[in-house]
């Protein structure tokens, strides 16, 4: 995934499939691109940056104004959306 083509401020809708047996769930959220990050997990892994597994974090900012952070991994897609329109 690259994170330059959603820098902040792009509108996104992220779309995850968790696998599990016998059947595959999918969850979708929308928000606007707050920041990316890349940070250590508590796991130790031989060939990551300091032995640790790094991984990509993607903190949107939903409509509701939540804040929400999202790993990134091979299962997840990122669409560009067209942003909502102001009401009034």
């Amino acid at each position: 995934m690259n994170e330059s083509m959603f820098p902040p401020g792009t509108p996104v809708c992220v779309r995850q499939t968790i696998i599990k047996r016998g059947e595959n769930i999918v969850s979708e959220t929308v928000g606007v691109v707050e920041s990316w990050d890349e940070n250590p997990t508590g796991s130790w892994f031989v060939h990551g940056k300091n032995d640790r597994l790094q991984l990509k974090r993607l903190t949107l900012r939903k409509v509701d104004n939540e804040l929400t952070s999202i790993v990134i991994d091979d299962a997840t897609s990122i669409a560009k959306i067209e942003a909502a329109a102001p009401k009034g």
